[in-house]
């Protein structure tokens, strides 16, 4: 990588290394046809989970696309993710009822418990903390959802107490 835009993309993006061979389908099954990057794109985010920049390289490589195009595709679409994210995917409702119940002390709340930041996952990738403009559970404001299912009426301990029970489980230790 060459270009300042590329530096940047190595410092913010995981450039974790990933076995991309499990690429070579993909690109077959595409056979370089213009206009698929994006089905190329969902295909690659789905066997990794993300879109490592390795991958993005080895897409521009074998496609024979330039990869500020790919780049750009994939930084674009909010439906492509460019870092790994945790088991859990914590959505924070940031939409007009829970902003008025208190929607802020709750990512305040979990960005304390879990240490990170929104946006941000926790270090052993259990959980992925980020904020949406709504959720559509407007009567259970303040809510969150983890991997689909809503958590509403939440203060910042009770939003606490529900990673406090999902560490625990994975843990063995419900019910303890």
């Amino acid at each position: 990588m060459s270009c300042e835009c590329e530096k940047k993309l190595e410092a913010e993006f995981s450039t974790t290394k990933v076995d991309i061979s499990l690429m070579d389908e993909v690109i077959n099954k595409f056979n370089r046809e213009n206009g698929n990057l994006i089905s190329v794109l969902q295909d690659a985010q789905e066997a990794y989970g993300y879109l490592p920049l390795d991958v993005l390289q080895m897409i521009a490589d074998r496609t024979g696309s330039k990869r500020a195009k790919i780049y750009g595709i994939a930084t674009f679409y909010s439906q492509f993710r460019m870092k790994p994210r945790g088991k859990y995917i914590i959505l924070t409702c940031q939409g007009t009822a829970c902003h008025v119940n208190g929607s802020d002390a709750i990512a305040e709340a979990l960005c304390e418990e879990l240490n990170i930041k929104v946006g941000d996952s926790t270090s052993d990738w259990m959980f992925s903390l980020e904020e949406v403009a709504c959720l559509g559970c407007c009567s259970l404001a303040p809510v969150i959802m983890i991997n689909g299912e809503a958590f509403g009426n939440l203060t910042p301990k009770s939003a606490r107490k529900i990673i406090k029970d999902i560490y625990a489980s994975e843990k063995g230790e419900a019910g303890k």
